[in-house]
């Protein structure tokens, strides 16, 4: 009989890997790297980073450039695709691609309630995941370039956060770039978390007018769904306690290009008649779930609003106290009217923590980095407005997640930028879009249209 016990002490997650195989149309190979986790004690402690190197199957043998691509999040690996899926494709027509998967998500060391505690209590905890910032995903991306590359400079493509990140790697190491492409991730240069939510809510208010503008049906069935959930406050069947607030935030669908649909689909099937009366279905319950629970991805959580940390002024739970300005986001209140209840987006509380099985245990660590005030500063303006890196960035109009009045201020702040404004596609604009977006990004950093 196999001794599990042994076999996982023998395991070496760090170990070299570099096993290659196939998918259709494409050669995968896996590939493992040892960095610092804070990479000015580069004789300190190391993590392991994970990326999937991909190449298209006839060129597998050539010489080609480099296209590393940094998922959007925080908190998310990068995307398992099957063959050349989105905007795959297009890149393997003359890139060789790596994606990574940044320090603490997917396959590289990972950051949840299980491993945290390895580190020590919570304030232990905290000091830990200041260091997987942009920042510090840049230093990995320089890091590891040389053992890549040859030592070459390579195209990044970012979307979302992955685009924060290149706007930090145009200003702190320009040299390990050939050319930069953002899709939905121009970040502001100098906002704080208060100015980014205040800029928010509106934004979501407009998005949730159109779904129910399209969906009419909906505001009663939201309405119904709410009233039950102040009236019994359930706890679903995973576990996850879903109040009024915890369903509001539903409405982070409705930045993608299918999530009105996805939620009005998700919303017509609520309630079964059972012999206590009407009740959530099973069904409901576990597809809320699923979009609700940060169990897969509990960095994007804890360190959402660090990534806005730039100076000594503490976070402090910007979106719950912002929010607090639009009472209109009140359930209970629309409630007492006759007017819709309004979904919420992109945003983590206090209470998401309190609600979730995953992130109970990490409360006190999310209190003490919100409570932080010694974040550096993320993006050199001085550097950025003497750029000579080509680059273009796709901005979605009135993108749920990424303020447009923001991201072109930042444009107009990077020297040599190209923006394409677009309102034919949402935030996933480079996934919806398949080969369209990035082929139009590749262009525009050419100077080709």
């Amino acid at each position: 009989m196999l001794n599990w016990d042994a076999a996982l002490k023998s395991f070496v997650p760090g170990a070299p890997l570099s096993l290659s195989y196939r998918q259709p149309g494409v050669v995968l190979t896996d590939r493992r790297f040892t960095v610092p986790l804070d990479h000015d004690n580069p004789g300190g402690e190391t993590i392991e980073l994970y990326a999937r190197e991909v190449v298209a199957g006839a060129k597998a043998d050539a010489d080609l450039p480099w296209l590393l691509y940094l998922q959007g999040g925080p908190g998310f690996g990068a995307n398992r695709f099957v063959g050349q899926q989105a905007w795959l494709g297009r890149a393997l027509e003359e890139y060789r691609v790596l994606l990574l998967d940044q320090r603490g998500t997917g396959a590289s060391t990972p950051a949840n309630r299980q491993t945290l505690p390895l580190r020590g209590g919570p304030r232990e905890q905290a000091d830990y995941l200041t260091h997987f910032r942009a920042d510090a995903i840049v230093r990995d991306c320089e890091a590891i370039r040389p053992q890549i590359t040859g030592g070459a400079p390579w195209t990044v493509l970012g979307q979302s956060f992955g685009g924060f990140c290149t706007v930090n790697y145009l200003a702190a190491a320009p040299e390990g770039l050939r050319a930069a492409l953002i899709t939905g991730g121009l970040p502001s240069l100098d906002a704080h978390a208060d100015d980014v939510y205040r800029a928010a809510y509106p934004r979501i208010e407009r998005k949730v007018a159109a779904h129910y503008a399209r969906y009419p049906q909906d505001v009663e069935r939201v309405r119904r769904i709410v009233e039950y959930l102040l009236r019994h406050e359930p706890v679903l069947n995973s576990g996850y306690r879903l109040t009024a607030e915890a369903f509001q935030s539903l409405g982070i669908l409705l930045g993608g290009s299918e999530g009105s649909h996805r939620l009005h689909f998700l919303l017509e099937n609520a309630f079964v008649r059972t012999a206590q009366g009407f009740t959530l279905s099973d069904a409901f319950q576990e597809e809320v779930h699923g979009l609700l629970s940060y169990a897969a991805h509990p960095l994007y959580a804890l360190i959402h609003e660090a990534i806005y940390g730039q100076d000594a002024r503490p976070t402090a739970w910007a979106a719950e106290r912002v929010r607090g300005e639009f009472p209109q986001f009140d359930a209970a209140k629309a409630l007492s009217g006759d007017g819709p209840v309004l979904f919420t987006g992109e945003s983590v509380h206090p209470w998401t923590f309190d609600n979730d099985p995953a992130l109970r245990p990490l409360r006190e660590t999310a209190d003490l980095l919100a409570a932080r005030t010694d974040w550096a500063p993320l993006y050199d303006a001085s550097r950025l407005a003497a750029n000579e890196v080509p680059v273009a960035a796709a901005v979605y109009h009135d993108d749920m997640y990424v303020d447009t009045a923001h991201a072109l201020r930042t444009a107009r702040s990077i020297r040599g930028l190209r923006t394409w404004v677009t309102d034919e596609f949402e935030h996933d604009g480079v996934r919806a879009g398949g080969p369209r977006v990035l082929d139009r990004l590749v262009a525009l950093s050419r100077d080709e249209v």
